[in-house]
């Protein structure tokens, strides 16, 4: 199952990541980080992430790691 983690901290609330994934498997989260921001959380109930990695490439901050086994 591939999945990723966004690191709650280093997460500025940008959402660039949002409009990169082509299956919409990210959102604006209830939760906030240090700054009081809003920030992304990975949602995918039905195993549908891809492994493309475009979320992480977008990320500015670097706050997006994934685990993806194909």
């Amino acid at each position: 199952m591939n999945y990723i983690t966004i690191d709650k901290e280093k997460c500025k609330a940008c959402y660039l990541c949002i409009n990169e994934c082509p299956k919409k498997l990210l959102k604006v989260s209830s939760d906030t980080n240090n700054l009081g921001d809003h920030i992304v959380e990975f949602d995918d109930p039905n195993h549908q992430c891809l492994a493309c990695a475009m979320c992480a490439q977008r990320c500015p901050d670097m706050a997006i790691t994934g685990v993806f086994k194909g």
